[in-house]
């Protein structure tokens, strides 16, 4: 390492350990007579100039110990919680959360990622941490304090933005498949690149991750998703063979197929750019998840037609039906959030479909109703779906897309269609006509809802009242006296 980078890398640490709190932990851990470091994480972060509230410390030796003395000097202001199935403790403190942990040595039996654990030295401990720049450690006793302890050149990794594991790539994600993932998931948020060896162990050991949880996965997946570019994650995934096995779904859209001369463009590269679209305008994470998903139906319901060429005849219905299993399987809420992406995947066409057309008040009265208080959500991510290489395609979709909204909101504020109720319910149809729960009562009030969103009437009782004798009047029913 040359001077400058020195100098630079020892200031970093001089100003971030300037916190009372490291001088009070290797105190303590001095008393104990215990080598103590700040380790993984946190130790990245000083040097890529990123806060964290978490700081994690490996001392050789009971973490614990060092922790109930810790707690024991913060005084009444500072919370412990002990974990001794794991050997660790925590220690919260004035919003900060302090992590402790003995040094240990890990191995790992075929078919499981749960190590077996044994006490070992702080070069031990760095040993079995999954890449070179979570492998830095700080020390934090007064005798060497704020030396970095650099085994395998996280530094100079970080310096050159690789991800790269510290031991041999291929126990590393044969012992422990979710590394892999988060490989993937720091090349993602870092913006940093995954070194060749440890990408090609990847891609050996990728059929290693049918070990892991859905949970597990997903947790990495959310990370990977509110990321600045997520696509980065996906594509990575993708050609390590990874989404193959866990978002089969998604990998299914890769590629484009020919028939006589005439292919459609490839909607995994499409569904990337419309996930980076979204990203870049809403940290709305299940908005993101619906970009990623808003085409998964195309590889199910693609087809060749003579007269027209590749057709994607449904997939919005095909893929709002696929994702409860989706969801399912990869252990993602099955609830609001699942139908909030659903209803997205399921209706992104319809503004697409006006847009194309002339844009009418009936249209786009079903649609507000359809969509309701997602409205604006979905319009987002139809103007993300727009990657077209045609300029002029472009100007006129964006320019309609205008008109649409213009309309949404005049005739939200004329008509009160978000997320209305017909004004006459059930219970006073069956009351005006004297009738049982029956098809005739559902036939009146679906007149009713479709003359209001088609304009027929206004949206308003008297209205509705009217209309509904005229139209029991066409069915020969009379009200009861």
């Amino acid at each position: 390492m040359d001077k400058e980078l020195q100098k630079e890398y020892k200031q970093k640490i001089t100003q971030r350990l300037r916190r009372k709190v490291f001088r009070l932990v290797g105190g303590v851990a001095d008393e104990l007579n215990r080598r103590c470091c700040v380790v993984g994480g946190y130790v990245r972060d000083i040097f890529l100039e990123r806060d964290s509230k978490d700081i994690d410390f490996v001392t050789v030796g009971s973490g614990i110990e060092v922790a109930e003395a810790v707690a024991a000097k913060l005084g009444k202001d500072a919370t412990l919680a002990v974990f001794r199935n794991f050997g660790t403790a925590q220690v919260k403190y004035h919003g900060q959360e302090l992590e402790f942990v003995g040094a240990r040595r890990e191995s790992y039996m075929r078919g499981s990622r749960k190590p077996i654990v044994e006490d070992g030295t702080l070069d031990d401990d760095l040993r079995r941490r999954d890449f070179t720049i979570n492998a830095m450690a700080i020390v934090v006793n007064k005798e060497g304090f704020g030396t970095l302890i650099d085994m395998f050149d996280g530094f100079a990794d970080l310096q050159r933005g690789i991800i790269r594991t510290p031991l041999d790539p291929d126990i590393t994600f044969s012992d422990d498949p979710l590394r892999m993932m988060r490989a993937i998931r720091f090349a993602t948020q870092l913006g940093f690149d995954i070194y060749p060896a440890t990408f090609e162990a990847i891609i050996r050991n990728r059929n290693r991750i049918e070990i892991i949880s859905g949970e597990r996965i997903a947790d990495e997946l959310m990370k990977i998703m509110r990321s600045a570019v997520p696509s980065r994650g996906f594509a990575l995934l993708e050609s390590c063979g990874l989404l193959e096995i866990i978002l089969p779904e998604l990998a299914a859209l890769r590629g484009v197929e020919t028939v006589n001369g005439r292919g459609h463009k490839d909607n995994f590269l499409h569904t990337l750019q419309v996930l980076d679209n979204v990203a870049g305008l809403t940290d709305n994470v299940w908005l993101r998840w619906a970009a990623l998903f808003h085409d998964i139906g195309k590889a199910v319901v693609k087809r060749w037609d003579d007269g027209i060429g590749w057709t994607f005849h449904a997939h919005d219905f095909k893929g709002e039906k696929m994702l409860p299993s989706i969801f399912r399987r990869l252990k993602l809420p099955m609830d609001d959030r699942l139908k909030y992406v659903q209803k997205l995947v399921g209706l992104h066409m319809r503004p697409i479909a006006l847009v194309e057309d002339i844009v009418t008040d009936s249209a786009v009265r079903r649609l507000l109703f359809d969509a309701g208080d997602d409205i604006d959500d979905l319009m987002l991510l139809c103007e993300c779906d727009i990657t077209s290489k045609n300029p002029e395609r472009v100007r006129r979709l964006l320019k309609n897309f205008a008109l649409v909204r213009r309309k949404l909101v005049e005739l939200e504020e004329r008509d009160r269609i978000r997320n209305f109720q017909p004004p006459v319910s059930g219970d006073e149809i069956m009351a005006t006509f004297g009738l049982k729960p029956s098809a005739p009562v559902g036939e009146i009030k679906m007149a009713i809802k479709d003359a209001i969103l088609d304009g027929v009437i206004p949206n308003d009782y008297d209205a509705a009242v009217k209309f509904m004798l005229e139209k029991a009047a066409t069915m020969g029913l009379s009200p009861v006296k």
